[in-house]
């Protein structure tokens, strides 16, 4: 994935007075008139969304993202649509001709087509009625194109009467949920393996640059750079075998429950039937979920989800700090490691340069911890046989994977694969270090260790010089017991 751009601009709500709808910018548009139970609307003759999704727009001002801004979202609802159209032309439900429609317009939303038109906040209430609602009349609409009618002709195929045949939103919208975690989660678990890559390609450069290490930011034992690196490197190793454990938890599905689980206007083969030809069509491994009614209500599955997104991003912030600090000075910090200079790092302190990379990666780690919450609450507040908050439970877990998914690919590939080693400096620091006397604990034993320390600190000298004055070792015996791959435990 190399693709940093910002996320796209979300148009503003049509503007609705009570004779024409108005663009953004002032100008008329000719309108169809459409209705529902709350009464007649126009709507822009050349949208593909309906009444309902205009009311939506209407309520819900919220965010400004539009559900367009998930691509992910609408090829996943599209596969549900498009599963559901050939189930039911299967069990006799929906004419051929009625399908094939459907069918055509599910496959067009696949390949990208008409996603600005998907307008809704991705924050709603409802549960996702909107979002499904706005699937309906974009298929519904596309489809009436495809069998030569106008927009809006619903009397000759509907977007609830047909599109949402056999379905209800609380089926639906959890389900393209879990299908597009599955396909963002892909992307994100590429991102780490790159990265992986990176650092593993630093563990081998690294092998023998000797260094010391810290516990709780005090000299502790020498160990190489190549080790330091490589626990990052395995961190992503094991964040990676997490994330590939949550999706298996979201591929159980809950389609046809319809609306609380009992399958209520669904054919009794449709469940089975539907999930087979969506496994076709996603190539994803789904599954229908034992108990629908269960499955309806239980967001445990995206609390899961969420801890495990927690997890990465607190290894990767962990990995940052250590990095930011590894590079501190140059002169008066650690200055072991060079980060690679990406950018100016002050508007008054000639030649300075941040860490950027790294703490740009900092900040996506504290919003996805506060993702985590969200979704913790979100989930907690379900009531009885659904969960009416799932709009900000998926609109929580897509931001996540998705920053956590570009941070992965910027710190990779502006960050890691740029790094050196002041191998000198290192070197000087761990024959400096008063923690060098640990090594030689076996072999003048404690007592002597510890008076050799304290001399050390307190004269500020040489461990290596204390111990040949002092007779302990030979010159030939400290300098084998004091060699990097001895004292790296190699």
């Amino acid at each position: 994935m190399n693709d940093y751009q910002p996320e796209p601009a979300v148009a503003q709500p049509l503007l609705q007075t009570d004779s024409a709808s108005v663009l953004p910018g002032g100008s008329a548009a000719a309108v169809r008139e459409e209705h529902d139970l709350l009464g007649e609307r126009d709507i822009p003759a050349s949208a593909y969304y309906g009444i309902n999704t205009l009311r939506a727009l209407e309520n819900f001002p919220i965010s400004g993202i539009a559900v367009a801004q998930y691509p992910h979202l609408i090829k996943a609802i599209a596969a549900i649509k498009q599963a559901a159209a050939i189930t039911n032309r299967e069990l006799g439900l929906l004419s051929s001709n009625r399908a094939e429609a459907i069918i055509a317009a599910c496959e067009a939303l696949w390949s990208g087509h008409c996603h600005d038109q998907f307008v809704v906040d991705v924050i709603q209430g409802g549960a996702g009625t909107s979002t499904n609602m706005n699937a309906n009349e974009v298929i519904a609409n596309l489809a009436l194109e495809n069998l030569g009618y106008a927009k809006g002709a619903y009397e000759q195929l509907h977007p609830n009467e047909h599109v949402n045949l056999g379905q209800s939103t609380n089926d639906v919208y959890p389900t393209a949920i879990k299908i597009a975690l599955c396909f963002a989660l892909q992307e994100l678990q590429q991102a780490m393996d790159d990265l992986r890559g990176s650092f593993a390609a630093k563990v081998t450069e690294f092998r023998s640059v000797i260094k010391m290490g810290r516990t709780q930011l005090q000299d502790a034992v020498p160990m190489t750079l190549g080790q330091e690196f490589s626990t990052y490197c395995d961190m992503l190793a094991e964040d990676r075998m997490r994330v590939s454990e949550a999706i298996g938890l979201v591929q159980e599905i809950n389609l046809g429950g319809t609306a609380i689980g009992t399958g209520l206007n669904a054919h009794p083969q449709y469940a089975e039937r539907v999930c087979r030809h969506l496994n076709r069509i996603t190539g994803l491994p789904l599954c229908t979920a034992p108990n629908l009614i269960e499955a309806t209500q239980d967001c445990g599955a995206f609390v899961q989800l969420s801890g495990v997104l927690k997890r990465v991003a607190i290894k990767l912030s962990k990995t940052c700090n250590d990095l930011r600090l590894l590079s501190s000075g140059p002169r008066a910090g650690l200055n072991e490691i060079n980060l690679p200079p990406m950018q100016a790092g002050s508007s008054i302190m000639p030649g300075k340069v941040n860490p950027v990379i790294p703490e740009v990666v900092n900040q996506v780690a504290f919003e996805v911890i506060g993702n985590d919450l969200t979704v913790s609450f979100a989930a907690e507040a379900g009531q009885l046989q659904l969960n009416a908050f799932e709009p900000i439970i998926a609109h929580s877990l897509f931001k996540s994977i998705t920053h956590l998914t570009r941070a992965c690919v910027v710190l990779d590939q502006r960050c890691v694969r740029g790094i050196s080693a002041n191998a000198e400096r290192l070197r000087a620091q761990v024959e400096d270090s008063i923690g060098l006397v640990t090594a030689l604990n076996p072999h003048i034993g404690y007592g002597n260790a510890t008076d050799i320390a304290r001399t050390a600190l307190l004269d500020n000298r040489r461990v290596y010089d204390l111990v040949l004055e002092r007779g302990l070792l030979s010159k030939q015996q400290l300098d084998d017991l004091l060699k990097p791959e001895t004292l790296a435990g190699g």
